[in-house]
């Protein structure tokens, strides 16, 4: 069940990515790409957290990939709040 439900988690994290590069693509506005490399970048990280067996996922690597979508993000609405 696990596996199920980390699959679709996988799958919602890569559509919204694509649903945000299709609005990048009309608008050129560098805080909807950003937005989609996060959403990606979450992808990647349930994927891998869904095909490897870690007992605390907080104490391993792949938490940096989580937290690089984060700062993405924090980085895309500082910079797009600026101009």
């Amino acid at each position: 069940m696990f596996a199920f439900v980390s699959g679709l988690i996988t799958m919602g994290f890569l559509v919204s990515g694509l649903f945000f590069i299709r609005f990048w693509v009309r608008t050129r506005d560098i805080l909807f790409a950003a937005f989609a490399a996060a959403f990606w970048l979450l992808a990647a990280n349930q994927a891998l957290l869904a095909l490897s067996n870690l007992p605390v996922e907080e104490r391993s690597w792949m938490y940096l990939l989580r937290l690089a979508a984060f700062i993405i993000i924090i980085a895309a609405v500082v910079l797009k709040n600026r101009r």
